[in-house]
């Protein structure tokens, strides 16, 4: 692989204080690997790592306060019940939701979005109808869309992508210049790091008599997020995406909404009476939460919740903003390399590549070989890559407890996994920093 011209990068635009203090609140990453190599754990965007903080509180929970929520009056079932709903007032807070019953657990953002289209679009779609996704959709935004078109003979149009990765903006204002039902789009895009306008897209789609559902598995772990603000419809998003364990997620809906909306699972804890004519429903948010739920995830969510909150969103942010513009600085300088998505002012930390003539599970194994852990693959957006022309890509994706040192190391690395991939010597010199 060539030489290639030395860059000077500029001073880190901002770093979380105390970095070496969060990074000791994550145990697992204190392991080393592969012959004692370091773990540089890059594969944020499928699911994060969890503090000591959210280990602790569940263990905590599992030993001292477990019981089934809102069923009995013992002093543990209230216990567990205290908890369960102060996690729901901490989610309804840190996504700024206007009522606490607007706040549906699920097992996570797939049971979220699924639970729209089989409640409120079995319930208000029909033949002819439109629904509009993004080409940027992972398939839980994809599938269960198309499962109920195939149910409700509902039709399926597509929002394009440009070439840079961003959403055709125009293009979504003319397809909803006509009457439409429902539009289904990504906050933030798991491949690309793409952020979408979610107000705008929001605007329009009500304007054009839809409701809008918003995917925001990948944004509100990383950014400051205002249901009410965005005016969207429904919104969904995971706990193990932001520090949480995995099996709890959130559907945020208006209530208005959801008390329209029949229920979807039937069982314990959703109804208000059973006779052996029918049932009737029980409020919000039982509603929807039929059977036990996730009652010591939702100590650990909320332990999460906290940790995030003690540290901000806002530095969150801007400290991820710090690590992907480094990223993409130091990925320039290796020939050959096809970065996807947008400029690094116009995305997330999330950073996608595919190198010429090279497989990208081959690159992804000898990083792993390396401690370095990313995620190959299609992210579960093939739609997405088949727009680019590819099958396959290498995602790396940073968190908080990511560090400058984690991104130098990792273009290092990955430039010498390529050279030895090519057969042809690293490049000479180091990055001026």
């Amino acid at each position: 692989m060539p030489n290639q011209p030395q860059v000077q990068l500029a001073p880190a635009d901002y770093m979380i204080s105390n970095q070496d203090r969060i990074l000791a609140d994550f145990p697992i990453l204190q392991q080393r690997i592969h012959k004692n190599r370091r773990l540089i754990y890059l594969d944020n965007a499928a699911s994060t790592q969890r503090p000591q903080a959210v280990i602790d509180a569940m263990s905590d929970f599992y030993e001292k306060s477990y019981a089934n929520v809102h069923r009995g009056i013992h002093f543990l079932s209230e216990q567990s019940t205290a908890v369960f709903e102060a996690c729901r007032r901490a989610v309804q807070a840190f996504i700024h939701a206007a009522h606490a019953e607007e706040i549906i657990f699920t097992s996570g953002t797939t049971a979220s979005i699924n639970l729209v289209a089989r409640s409120w679009g079995d319930a208000n779609l029909s033949t002819g109808d439109r629904i509009i996704l993004t080409e940027l959709e992972h398939h839980s935004n994809i599938v269960p869309w198309q499962q109920l078109s195939l149910r409700t003979g509902a039709r399926i149009e597509w929002a394009r992508v440009t070439e840079h990765g961003e959403l055709d903006v125009d293009h979504m204002k003319e397809l909803l210049n006509q009457p439409a039902k429902l539009v289904a789009f990504t906050a933030l895009s798991n491949t690309l790091g793409t952020r979408l306008p979610v107000t705008d897209i929001v605007r329009m789609a009500q304007a054009a008599g839809a409701i809008a559902v918003v995917d925001a598995a990948q944004h509100v772990p990383h950014e400051t997020t205002s249901v009410t603000q965005w005016g969207a419809d429904f919104v969904a998003f995971s706990g193990h995406k932001m520090l949480g364990p995995s099996g709890i997620g959130i559907l945020y809906g208006k209530r208005e909404l959801l008390e329209q909306m029949p229920p979807f699972l039937g069982g314990g804890n959703m109804i208000a009476e059973v006779t052996k004519e029918g049932f009737t429903p029980g409020f919000l948010p039982s509603k929807f939460e039929a059977g036990t739920p996730p009652i010591a995830e939702a100590a650990g969510l909320l332990a999460a919740i906290e940790y995030l909150n003690n540290i901000g969103m806002e530095e969150i942010t801007n400290h991820e903003a710090g690590l992907i513009k480094r990223c993409m600085q130091l990925a320039s300088q290796i020939d050959g390399l096809r970065v996807l998505g947008p400029p690094a002012d116009k995305r997330a930390a999330i950073f996608s590549f595919v190198a010429a003539g090279m497989h990208p599970q081959d690159i992804a194994v000898l990083l792993d070989l390396q401690g370095v852990a990313v995620r190959v693959g299609h992210h579960c957006t093939m739609p997405l890559h088949q727009r680019f022309g590819l099958s396959a890509s290498c995602r790396a994706s940073f968190y908080l407890y990511n560090t400058l040192q984690d991104v130098d190391d990792f273009v290092e690395i990955l430039n010498r996994v390529l050279c030895k991939l090519i057969g042809s010597s690293p490049r000479s010199g180091k990055v001026d920093r």
